[in-house]
């Protein structure tokens, strides 16, 4: 199958609105060449086309690296280049879909979590850097976002890398999605100390729209505020 046709195969697909479905057929396609379509797809304007893609890239480049390693090494290092000054792009999906391949492999998670985390981090003294903070707001929202993610299958590793510690600053940002996908991630990392900013945030009204488990749910920050402090009190 030529290029152009696969890629408009794997777009049709990912209109679909199972994700289920939309995800065991894109299992049935070649892997290597559906993973370069689907590099497309994730930067793509049409929330659907976008957040599938997403998904695909997730169980693609995990079936990827079950098959060849490295080359799935490489489609991590195509994302971490995306989110570089110097590629002249402006990486848009690249945190959520790292993310998602971390969440659905264990050994890309073991050998990339670090680098995810670092977009929360700024630049560190010249022999310790360690920092690649993400500025702007959109892609704020997508590492937030893959962050939030990898709590449900890698929290005890990103607990051990220290991202306790980078989410609270991110509470006091003018952007809504921000500012709610932070307290999401307060909540399921247990960050104590953050409960009080929490806790002036559940009469929040400002509404966020994400991304789970193949849906698009809509809640205010106060409402995620509120589950987050039944979150911590547990």
């Amino acid at each position: 199958m030529g290029t152009r046709r696969l890629k408009k195969q794997v777009f049709a697909l990912l209109q679909q609105s199972n994700i289920d479905q939309v995800l065991d057929e894109l299992r049935l396609l070649p892997v290597k060449e559906t993973v370069n379509a689907l590099f497309s797809a994730i930067c793509q304007v049409d929330d659907r086309l976008r957040w599938h893609g997403i998904s695909g890239m997730g169980v693609m480049v995990a079936r990827l690296a079950d098959e060849d390693m490295e080359e799935a090494r490489i489609m991590m290092r195509r994302l971490l280049w995306s989110l570089n000054d110097e590629s002249g792009g402006i990486g848009w999906g690249a945190p959520e879909s790292m993310a998602e391949i971390m969440h659905h492999h264990a050994g890309l998670a073991g050998e990339y979590i670090h680098m995810l985390i670092s977009y929360t981090r700024p630049d560190g003294p010249e022999l310790e850097q360690d920092g690649n903070f993400l500025e702007h707001e959109t892609l704020q929202r997508g590492l937030l976002w893959g962050l939030d993610r990898l709590c449900d299958a890698r929290r005890d590793l990103l607990l051990e890398k220290g991202l306790a510690a980078d989410i609270p600053p991110y509470l006091e940002s003018a952007d809504d999605g921000v500012r709610g996908l932070a307290v999401r991630l307060c909540g399921k990392l247990a960050i104590g100390a953050a409960g009080e900013r929490i806790q002036g945030l559940t009469k929040d009204p400002a509404t966020i729209v994400f991304y789970e488990n193949g849906r698009f749910r809509s809640l205010t920050v106060g409402e995620i505020a509120s589950r987050a402090l039944e979150e911590l009190e547990c």
